[in-house]
């Protein structure tokens, strides 16, 4: 045993969970923390906001499906942090937090005007699922193992570590720490009898459908999920938080929001999910398609939290664990099965691309002004197969969702939280994950943009190179929409809209980075080239039709979002009614 100090032992702590960044920003609290990380081999990246650290360490756990570790300066640091935290927990993210503080005995002193001090843990009260003060060195172990045993049981979500600076000359004479198997479970199996009961429903079931979640997808189950697919022999339905599809199963996916999606639910008679929360966009498993055709229909549910079982809707055959250690076993169940794919498949898909080839055609192909269809169309036919796709933003990302032109294997969005404004830095994270071995492009509207669009230099300063494609509007395009849906078409939208002179692809050039500026519809897919080519982050600048961006007429997909919300009186405020006095009828779209 050696002589260490305390900044050393969290570093042995967190690399025993096999974590290998951390994200924060520099601070005496963490100075000797991150020489030592980075001695050892670890990257430390610092971004320009807190919660932009938590963005991008969603984007990087969504590629590598490890915890996530952010050290978060005192006081001001940790309160900028706050939001981002909630967004962590709505976005399942295992993320430990350590947050420094000023010395513990400032927590009762009762003097006033205390210098970047504030009671930290009550901030997060409703955001984190643990917090640990380490008030003793010998705290600091079982505090730390406790944040991630909590992080990574059931359904995952961040935890919090104060860390206060009376610890920094703590010093430590103990053995390395143990792994991670010795002090928390690190694999969750089904037990065998449901497993049993699992196969026994599949094997008979005449319509079974396999129901994924972005759970499986974090989880980095790519190739296991694939081969159950293959042994089931059934359609795929994607919940609406992934628009990636399984290797080789093109031919049998569909997004549970679509037509043939609810044909597809609607006539199931066994449902196989994974990885999801059978949420408000899926209508609980209970409303919408599923309460049409079937209503004897089997759930076979793979979840980690004993305590979800049943709540959203009456399950079955409850396989509680892991999907990473229960999809394998599955696998071995189901071995020897035959099964047929069903007589209605290429129907289905047919349709499903004949609709989406339809929907091609009726985006206008008008050289100016550039139709935001068309951005989705020309910004991803010329992209890389194997890209990283994330979408922010609100009518830009659906008509990029409905629109894009490669098949993506990976994608990501804030499915649960239904934020804006964190497709920077999730782009970030997700390319710091895979490095220089795939692309990552980040297709988002300009109000989104404009969240942390100082993450362009820490894009730089990383060499990531991120692609992003702005549709631009000048404007909330939606919220501009909104409005007019409520108070009618003449209305006026009081700061939905901002200056014409925005450029993104001069402040992206400003940091760095490969600025575009694009004001036809031709010229798109060239200038998205060009980015790929100059190997540096990148911004294309799409000028788009600003009539067209704010207006719910023909958006894609729209008609059903207003189903993701699952109680049969909520219409997502849109459209109402107009206020006496207000213009318009309110009637909408």
């Amino acid at each position: 045993m050696t002589v260490q100090p305390i900044y050393h032992r969290i570093v042995d702590l967190v690399q025993a969970e096999g974590v290998d960044t951390l994200f924060g920003i520099p601070d005496p609290s963490f100075f000797g923390l991150f020489i030592e990380a980075e001695r050892r081999g670890m990257n430390i990246v610092s971004p320009h906001h807190e919660q932009s650290s938590t963005h991008t360490a969603d984007g990087y756990y969504r590629m590598t499906g490890k915890p996530v570790v952010l050290c978060m300066n005192k006081g001001p640091g940790v309160a900028n942090v706050a939001a981002g935290a909630s967004f962590l927990l709505k976005e399942n993210v295992p993320a430990v937090f350590i947050m420094a503080n000023r010395q513990r005995y400032y927590e009762q002193k009762v003097k006033r005007g205390k210098m970047q001090y504030m009671s930290q843990p009550p901030l997060f009260a409703n955001a984190v699922k643990y917090t640990g003060i380490i008030e003793y060195p010998q705290q600091t172990d079982e505090i730390f193992q406790e944040a991630f045993r909590v992080a990574q049981s059931g359904v995952p979500g961040p935890t919090y570590i104060e860390f206060p600076l009376n610890l920094l000359g703590a010093k430590f004479d103990l053995p390395p720490p143990p792994p991670a198997s010795r002090y928390r479970l690190v694999h969750q199996r089904a037990d065998a009898q449901s497993l049993a009961e699992a196969r026994t429903l599949l094997e008979n079931a005449k319509a079974p459908v396999l129901l994924l979640g972005q759970g499986g997808f974090v989880m980095r189950m790519h190739d296991a999920l694939a081969e159950l697919a293959g042994k089931l022999a059934c359609p795929i339905l994607n919940s609406n938080a992934v628009e990636a599809v399984l290797p080789g199963m093109d031919d049998r996916t569909f997004p549970y929001s679509s037509p043939e999606g609810g044909q597809i639910a609607a006539q199931s008679d066994v449902v196989l999910a994974i990885g999801t929360e059978l949420g408000e966009p899926l209508n609980y498993g209970k409303g919408h398609s599923w309460k049409e055709g079937n209503d004897t229909r089997k759930w076979i549910y793979v979840e980690r939290d004993p305590t979800a079982i049943g709540v959203n809707r009456p399950i079955d055959v409850p396989l509680v664990g892991d999907l990473r250690d229960i999809v394998p076993q599955l696998n071995e169940a189901l071995a020897g099965v035959k099964r047929d794919l069903p007589a209605g498949l290429p129907a289905w898909t047919k349709a499903r691309d004949a609709a989406k080839q339809a929907l091609v055609d009726s985006v206008p192909n008008t050289s100016m002004p550039v139709h935001p269809g068309q951005v989705a169309i020309e910004a991803t036919r010329v992209l890389p197969e194997d890209t990283i796709m994330v979408r922010d933003g609100g009518g830009a990302s659906m008509w990029a969702s409905a629109l894009v032109q490669f098949t993506p294997r990976d994608s990501m969005w804030s499915s649960n939280w239904g934020a804006i404004g964190n497709g920077i830095s999730m782009a970030m994270g997700a390319q710091m994950a895979v490095g220089d071995k795939r692309r990552v492009v980040l297709l988002t509207g300009d109000s989104a943009f404009m969240f942390h669009i100082s993450e362009l230099e820490t894009a730089v300063r990383k060499k990531l190179p991120i692609i992003c494609v702005v549709w631009v509007d000048h404007a909330w395009g939606l919220e501009a929409a909104s409005y007019k849906a409520n108070f009618g078409e003449n209305t006026p939208t009081p700061e939905a809209r901002w200056s014409q002179e925005v450029r993104f692809d001069k402040t992206a050039e400003s940091f760095g980075a490969h600025g575009e500026y694009v004001e036809k519809a031709e010229d798109i897919a060239p200038a998205v080239e060009r980015a790929l080519a100059s190997g540096k982050p990148a911004v294309i600048h799409v000028e788009c039709d600003p009539m067209a961006m704010s207006t719910f007429a023909n958006v894609p997909g729209f008609s059903e979002f207003r189903h993701w919300y699952g109680e049969d009186d909520d219409f997502l405020g849109v459209p109402g009614v107009a206020p006496d006095g207000a213009a318009g009828s309110g009637s909408g779209y």
